[in-house]
């Protein structure tokens, strides 16, 4: 295969499915990781990837945010595992923020009935999972709603979260990096996130290994604002002990 036909390979691969890895390019190629990093270099300099830790991600993830129902069916498997390992997260009783995000979303679902929780959420969605549960007390902040993310944002959503202080904060992330930390692509939901970390005496980060590496427009918080990170087994390891030498704890499940 020639260069411009593996280039071509390459690109459509990351679009297809969000992200390449060197090591599987390699592999599925039957070229070394070192012909895999030139031509993703080549294709950076074509301006239609970007290079990330272990690979690449197509320059449209940049800058155009899925909408919840896009997002659902990505990833589930893993999602489902990140829920379920951040129950052991949960304290005995107490109170939970819980941002707005897939991942989010199932942990809600998960949340056990054995135990009274005040949970406090800015997501739609986790509020319409959560509204008939007999042991929690729902605190749903208000202010504009965001139809990408169905999650309240701006000066009324913040001005409410300066009244709590809960004992965990579960968050989601768009992108996640050693250098930028947490980041997402809209200015108004990084302030909503980032006082919802500031709302908690710990944070626990959900995401799955394809949030690694990726960085976006609006910040949220650096890596040594959060405690914890709970993702998929897709990381890689040396990505994994890079982060946490910033910082948090890492919990592949």
């Amino acid at each position: 295969m020639y260069a411009p036909e593996r280039h071509q390979q390459i690109l459509d691969t990351a679009r297809a499915h969000g992200r390449v890895e060197v090591a599987g390019l390699a592999r599925d190629l039957a070229v070394t990781p070192e012909t895999v990093r030139r031509d993703l270099t080549a294709l950076e300099r074509r301006g239609v990837v970007r290079r990330v830790h272990g690979g690449a991600i197509p320059v449209e993830r940049f800058g155009i945010e899925p909408g919840v129902a896009d997002r659902e069916a990505k990833a589930a498997g893993q999602k489902e595992r990140i829920a379920r390992a951040a129950l052991d997260e949960l304290p005995d009783g107490g109170s939970i923020i819980l941002d707005a995000g897939t991942t989010t979303v199932r942990l809600a679902e998960m949340l056990p009935t054995d135990r009274e929780f005040t949970v406090v959420t800015h997501s739609i969605p986790v509020a319409s999972v959560l509204i008939s549960r007999p042991n929690i007390t729902l605190h749903l902040l208000g202010g504009v709603v965001r139809g990408r993310t169905l999650a309240a944002v701006g000066e009324w959503t913040q001005t409410q979260i300066v009244d709590v202080f809960a004992d965990i904060a579960f968050m989601g992330t768009n992108g996640l990096s050693v250098e930028r930390g947490l980041t997402t692509p809209d200015l108004a939901e990084a302030s909503v996130k980032r006082a919802l970390i500031n709302a908690a005496r710990r944070t626990v980060v959900l995401a799955d290994h394809t949030k690694f590496g990726r960085e976006d427009f609006a910040r949220v918080a650096p890596l040594s604002a959060i405690d914890t990170i709970i993702t998929d087994a897709g990381l890689d390891s040396e990505f994994a002990e890079d982060v946490e030498n910033a910082g948090p704890r890492v919990v592949v499940v």
